[in-house]
């Protein structure tokens, strides 16, 4: 299902797009939402949290103004994210406060996760801004996913229930896939044509392959990376079995695993590449600059894409692996429905939902450089064609549309007052 294209609105506005969980530019769906608004003539203000580098508060990138809150909160615990998700919401409520007395915006685009911001719409609606719900996550599976919960426990009804309001609060919705648009016709309740699928397109300015750098195997013969969130749910934890198997079960100590990246499992998958005693062929770089990230990607041989099956990593579009395509990678993934439908003959899908299979299918394509090459230059047209960011890009202006004229339907008359 494709949600029909309005014709844009040219007059000059200003958005206000509100992320929680990553910083920007580094959340790199968001940042190029922003600079795609920029380009279509808006005013951006992004409000986001402090990275671990501790960026600056403000500044100003490609002409889109970015402010920057910090998180004192963070963890794989429960507690954690009430704490996180409280501050967050405290912050960027003031934060938007502020930007909308120096200059008022015209429509507020927020990223989930979390489905907190609606309460935005309900202040700032009031006043005449649009809402637009981005949906990057299922809010109940991503939480029954990140704890291991096959049951619906109140908590994951609670979230329901937020992002029920989410929806509500929407003017238009954004989603990742045709499997998040069903969700949003669906449980959501949304019109179909106030839904727009947004793809999680890389950007090919940043993603263009560069001369490999052999140095990086450290006289390796093959290498394997994984670039992205390190979460429970990310399958970080499978990838490092799958190492092990395919090291010592299979006697491949040819293979360098490269880990890049940082999340909230980060220190518990420390812990499991020494107690698995994986040693230097298993390697972690933390947050690495995106120079060094398309070195690495530019050298490595494929690209892992270790999400299990659970409620959310089935319907949901994996970042890391259009970014590999991008990069003319062939990608070893798990069968995922949404996997397939991004990825498609661009990668191999373990035959069970294994560390070993996964292994298994990682060996397979070592042993295969024609089938590599084959599959790295399929993904890489589809990331050029079909998937592009361009095609994305009119999409979210569209989104913006249909907002700002749903928006404009529901003000009230400047006669009404006194009728």
């Amino acid at each position: 299902m494709t949600s029909s294209i309005v014709t844009p609105i040219t007059t000059r506005r200003h958005v206000l797009l509100v992320v929680e969980n990553e910083t920007v530019p580094h959340d790199r769906r968001v940042w190029n939402q922003a600079r795609s608004a920029k380009r279509n003539g808006y005013d951006v203000t992004v409000i986001c949290p402090q990275g671990r580098k501790k960026q600056p508060r403000r500044e100003t990138l490609d002409g889109v103004d970015i402010i920057r809150f910090s998180m004192p909160f963070g963890g794989p615990r429960k507690v954690d994210f009430i704490l996180e998700y409280g501050w967050a919401l405290l912050n960027c409520f003031w934060l938007s406060a502020k930007v909308w007395r120096k200059k008022p915006f015209d429509l507020i685009h927020v990223a989930n996760p979390p489905d907190l911001f609606f309460p935005l719409k309900w202040v700032f609606g009031r006043m005449g801004a649009a809402f637009v719900f981005d949906q990057h996550d299922l809010g109940p599976e991503t939480y029954q996913s990140k704890f291991d919960e096959e049951q619906l426990t109140p908590m994951a009804k609670l979230l329901g229930r937020m992002e029920a309001l989410s929806y509500k609060a929407s003017d238009s919705v954004i989603v990742t896939n045709e499997s998040y648009q069903e969700r949003a016709l669906g449980r959501g309740r949304m019109a179909q044509d106030d839904v727009f699928v947004v793809r999680n397109s890389p950007d090919l300015e940043l993603f263009s392959p560069s001369d490999p750098k052999p140095e990086l195997k450290a006289g390796y013969e093959h290498m394997v990376v994984f670039v992205g969130t390190m979460g429970y749910q990310d399958g970080v934890h499978v990838l490092l079995e799958a190492a092990k198997h395919v090291r010592e079960t299979r006697d491949r100590t040819d293979v360098l695993f490269v880990l890049m990246g940082t999340g909230d499992t980060y220190e518990a998958l420390l812990e499991q590449h020494a107690q698995l005693g994986l040693g230097e062929g298993v390697r972690f770089t933390g947050f690495i600059p995106d120079e060094d990230m398309i070195d690495y990607l530019s050298s490595a041989d494929i690209g892992a894409a270790p999400d299990d099956d659970n409620p959310l990593n089935n319907i949901s579009t994996m970042i890391k692996t259009m970014d590999y395509m991008a990069m003319g990678l062939p990608v070893v993934s798990f069968d995922l429905v949404e996997s397939k439908f991004s990825a498609g003959p661009a990668a191999i899908y373990a035959d069970t939902h294994s560390p070993e299979a996964f292994g298994d299918a990682i060996i397979e394509l070592c042993d295969d450089p024609a089938r590599r090459e084959q599959m790295g230059q399929a993904g890489r047209e589809r990331i050029e064609g079909p998937l592009s960011w361009m095609q994305s890009e009119k999409h979210l202006m569209a989104a913006y549309d249909r907002a700002l004229q749903n928006s404009a339907k529901t003000k009230p008359s400047p006669n009404s007052a006194g009728a």
